[in-house]
């Protein structure tokens, strides 16, 4: 079994409000997981209205497709224009 992880911190273009915050992230994160089936949360700046630090995790039983999974996540993302990836770490063990 290989899990890959990922941490994507997150500006929020649109939030004047962690009211606004939430709806962003929640669109975000709802549409990753439908579209790549791994698993998402905010996992830090809960309280922070124009930040977030999302995980990411995803179970395979290869290494590159573990790999491919994130690295398409990250693209997606980035092409979201309410938000900016302000640096992403990944590990796969």
């Amino acid at each position: 079994m290989i899990v890959g992880s990922c941490e994507i911190e997150l500006l929020i273009y649109e939030s004047n409000s962690l009211k606004e915050k939430r709806h962003v992230l929640k669109s975000i994160i709802e549409r990753i997981k439908s579209r790549f089936n791994v698993s998402v949360a905010e996992v830090e700046y809960n309280d922070l209205w124009n930040r977030a630090l999302i995980g990411i995790a995803v179970v395979s039983n290869e290494r590159a497709l573990c790999e491919s999974v994130i690295l398409k996540i990250i693209d997606f993302i980035e092409n979201d224009e309410r938000v900016e990836i302000i640096r992403h770490t990944m590990e796969v063990i």
